[in-house]
């Protein structure tokens, strides 16, 4: 059975608290994540220190409306110093903890701290020299493609792969914070499945939305990477708290994705042959003499399969009986004098 990869993306919902971020981690592990993902930038990484009008969030459905960029960075940041202490809390209690990289002295800075592998984010994954340098450390890589073109996916694969790194994950993602479920298209998972995985790249989904539904469908279509959001409480605010899942959400979710990787089993034609006994056969449905003919009034094919299986019905009808059938008796080709002879 296909295991799905669950991230538990935390970041910026630790509020700028250590602890709080440790739990975050230890509760990720008890509701069955597979894996706990930060955010390794500071403001400085991401943009400058400019309040020209382009730098400013001028959306009135965007949560962030109004902040200016290096504003934003600065506030949601996780402190660098915190992060090799959160590494080894999440090592320590089983599970993996990985990060985002910005630019190349974060790349530098996780590799330290020995992160078992490394997620691009969906703004970044046009910057190619980035992920040039970050598929070079030979770890997996895992990519959104929120705001990419095909074009640019392909671009992006073909760079992990020029420095020889061909563990690739590609993220169907929809970049708006939360994302409605008109605009998820997840069926779009079908066709990169299609067009990448014969290259050897895996497909997951980066669900910003607040449902468990595109992570459910995204597993059926073959997903093998889901990451969300995580909070323990939306209530302690957070940039990212109004799209990240609570607790008893997120663990709902998981349980929804591990029960559709049961019932998705496997590929299997076999018969519970046990069922099959209550499927149909041919009875005699009235007392049959010697010498009488089967006929539709007293051979009919009836629940349990105890008889003759009912492709046989035409082939029995106008044969005559060798022997005496008493009411409700399955058929046998025993029964049956292919000489028609009274």
């Amino acid at each position: 059975m296909t295991h799905t990869y669950i991230i538990a993306e935390m970041s910026a919902n630790h509020c700028g608290d250590k602890e709080l971020a440790k739990k975050i981690i230890k509760t990720a592990k008890e509701i069955g994540a597979d894996a706990v993902k930060i955010q390794t930038y500071t403001a400085d990484t991401l943009t400058i220190n400019c309040n020209n009008d382009i730098f400013q969030i001028k959306d009135e459905k965007s949560l962030w409306n109004g902040y200016n960029l290096y504003t934003l960075y600065k506030e949601a940041y996780t402190p660098w110093e915190w992060q090799g202490e959160l590494k080894e809390y999440a090592d320590n209690i089983g599970i993996d903890f990985f990060s985002t990289p910005f630019d190349f002295t974060a790349v530098d800075f996780l590799e330290n701290i020995n992160v078992p592998c490394y997620k691009i984010a969906s703004f970044e994954a046009i910057d190619f020299p980035l992920i040039k340098y970050t598929a070079s450390k030979m770890k997996p890589m895992i990519i959104s493609v929120g705001i990419s073109t095909l074009k640019e996916i392909q671009e992006a694969i073909n760079t992990c792969k020029s420095v020889g790194n061909n563990d690739i994950t590609i993220l169907k993602c929809t970049s708006a914070y939360p994302a409605q479920l008109e605009d998820m298209n997840v069926i779009t998972i079908k066709d990169m499945i299609e067009r990448f995985t014969p290259q050897g790249v895996k497909i997951g989904l980066s669900d910003h939305s607040m449902s468990n539904i595109p992570s459910i469908m995204a597993v059926t279509m073959g997903a093998t990477v889901i990451e969300k959001h995580f909070t323990l409480d939306r209530a302690l605010g957070g940039v990212d708290a109004d799209f990240s899942l609570n607790p008893d959400e997120f663990k709902s979710l998981v349980n929804s994705i591990r029960l559709t990787e049961q019932s998705l089993g496997k590929i299997s034609y076999n018969v519970n042959q046990k069922n099959r006994l209550f499927a149909r056969s041919l009875f005699a449905v009235k007392d049959i003499k010697k010498g009488e003919k089967f006929t539709p009034e007293n051979v009919r094919s009836i629940r349990p399969n105890y008889g003759l299986h009912p492709r046989y019905y035409e082939k029995v009808i106008g044969k005559v009986a060798k022997c005496d059938i008493s009411f409700g008796t399955p058929l046998n080709f025993t029964f049956l004098n292919n000489n028609n002879e009274g």
